[in-house]
């Protein structure tokens, strides 16, 4: 039998454990399931508020600029739910993906008394990240911003103060759709808004001045064209790796496929998880409510990063 220096190998790239092995199971990352995932980057936390800050700013505009003033009761109602409903999932899906852990591997766990516990087969090599020191499954990439491991690491994003990985890239591409949709609805409101005030000479248009009434539109016409051709690209980019089973890591490195690949639906079920169903587009699903609430009451800690 090999030494075990020479089954373990400080490497980055191409390991041979799969992300279905049981080898990176441990009490660290049993106990990291049951806490808050939230990444302590400066900028991640401001692109964060600053995301929820232009919802808030874009609801502000619809409600109190566009439909509140209307004469057209139905009108105001329908697209105030409407655009209320989709921005609170936004905002859901937003909270979700940033505090759930992506798929993190336990920090530290490469160490020598568990890699003997293991009971590795002659010749059999594993792989160990020099950076976070952890056992690095396949299509796991270290990360410099969460400094960890992540299983099947897409991208980092800013705007969520997370990694897109193998557990919350659900609630990114929810994220992304709901972001498009209110974007898009903003932009048709908007349309409307300045058909109706040019055509009435700006009278009775707003509770606004005309020229504060023309700055808002025209900031959130920008907000959401930009945003809107955004989010747009990164959930057809996201649904596009799912149904091709490859990270935007891998295709930017162009790693040859040593998987399985799961195409098309069946990527797609393994994201979302299950058949299609209304679930899939719900945030709120699967969320352990009762779980936080009863840590809550031990006063134990929830947090972890």
């Amino acid at each position: 039998m090999q030494s075990l220096g020479h089954r373990f190998r400080d490497i980055e790239h191409h390991p041979l454990l799969s992300e279905n092995d049981n080898y990176d199971s441990s009490p660290v990352e049993t106990e990291m399931a049951d806490r808050v995932w939230f990444i302590r980057d400066g900028c991640g936390m401001v692109c964060a508020v600053i995301t929820w800050l232009l919802v808030f700013y874009a609801d502000f505009v619809v409600l109190f600029v566009m439909l509140l003033p209307s004469r057209d009761f139905w009108y105001s109602v329908i697209n105030g739910a409407l655009f209320n409903c989709f921005a609170v999932l936004a905002l859901a899906s937003h909270l979700r993906i940033m505090l759930t852990d992506p798929g993190a591997v336990p920090k530290g766990n490469a160490t020598k008394e568990y890699m003997e516990s293991l009971q590795l087969k002659p010749g059999e090599v594993i792989y160990k990240c020099p950076k976070c020191c952890s056992i690095k499954p396949e299509r796991a990439h270290h990360c410099s911003i969460c400094k960890r491991c992540i299983r099947k690491m897409d991208h980092h994003c800013p705007w969520v103060n997370n990694c897109v990985g193998e557990k919350n890239q659900r609630f990114f591409v929810l994220f992304t759709m709901y972001i498009a949709l209110i974007s898009a609805h903003a932009l048709i409101l908007c349309g409307f808004q300045l058909f109706f005030c040019v055509r009435g000479q700006w009278t009775e248009c707003s509770e606004f001045s005309p020229p504060v009434t023309v700055i808002l539109l025209i900031f959130l016409c920008l907000e959401g064209f930009l945003f809107l051709t955004f989010t747009a690209v990164m959930f057809g980019t996201q649904i596009h790796s799912i149904c091709n089973d490859e990270t935007e890591i891998e295709r930017l490195k162009s790693e040859k496929a040593t998987w399985e690949r799961r195409l098309r639906w069946d990527g797609m079920r393994s994201v979302f998880g299950g058949q299609p169903s209304f679930l899939w587009i719900n945030p709120f699903a699967g969320l352990p409510i009762r779980r936080f609430v009863l840590r809550a009451r031990k006063g134990e800690a929830e947090f972890s990063v």
